[in-house]
């Protein structure tokens, strides 16, 4: 008898793909490899992500990318460019609505293998500093806000990586090179939310 091999699509931006590290120390890499350390077969990750992507963006990727038409399981992280951009929340919020059908669709209509992920707070990097830019924080709580709100609505996972986000503020181990974007041992936090929450779902 063949073994089951699971699949994972990951929807997003810069930190889908883990822009400035390695590939593999991307969070949906490092999710697959905690989840092939617990006995678990499973396809490298699919991930349609761009970094610079909003909301409009990644719809716009998805709708002329070809995909399988469905997949055990998908994550959705996305929103930052739409605040950095300084566009409107109420826009986020249709976008995200949107997208959020598209991942529920692409995980076959079973909206616990759906994971939503909170974005984090860029605010509290050297790169915010640099830019004196205020109330950074305060706007991605609102984004936020909508996404989890959006996320109880339709049932589907989700997971708070802001809060870790802000406790590791000072810590340069934990970002890029680049002082914006994260270090793969960030990742490795929001790889093992998933992760977890993947093998609980598979083993109900």
């Amino acid at each position: 008898m063949t073994k089951h091999h699971f699949s994972l699509l990951a929807l997003g931006d810069s930190y889908t793909i883990g822009e400035a590290v390695p590939l593999h120390q991307s969070f949906p890499y490092q999710a697959i490899q905690l989840l092939r350390q617990k006995g678990l077969h499973f396809y490298a990750p699919e991930i349609i992500a761009q970094t610079g992507f909003t909301t409009f963006e990644l719809a716009e990727q998805i709708l002329h990318t070809k995909l399988n038409d469905q997949y055990d399981f998908v994550t959705l992280l996305i929103g930052v460019n739409n605040q950095y951009r300084g566009l409107p929340v109420k826009e986020y919020k249709q976008d995200v609505e949107f997208l959020l059908h598209k991942a529920i669709h692409f995980a076959a209509v079973k909206t616990e293998r759906v994971l939503v992920l909170s974005i984090p707070d860029w605010g509290v990097t050297p790169f915010a500093q640099q830019l004196k830019k205020p109330n950074i924080s305060k706007e991605i709580d609102a984004f936020n806000a909508h996404n989890a709100a959006i996320a109880k609505q339709y049932g589907v996972h989700y997971i708070n990586i802001t809060q870790h986000s802000r406790a590791i503020e000072g810590d340069s181990s934990f970002l890029a090179a680049d002082g914006l974007h994260y270090s793969g041992k960030t990742y490795a936090y929001w790889a093992a939310e998933v992760a977890d929450r993947i093998a609980a779902i598979i083993k109900q």
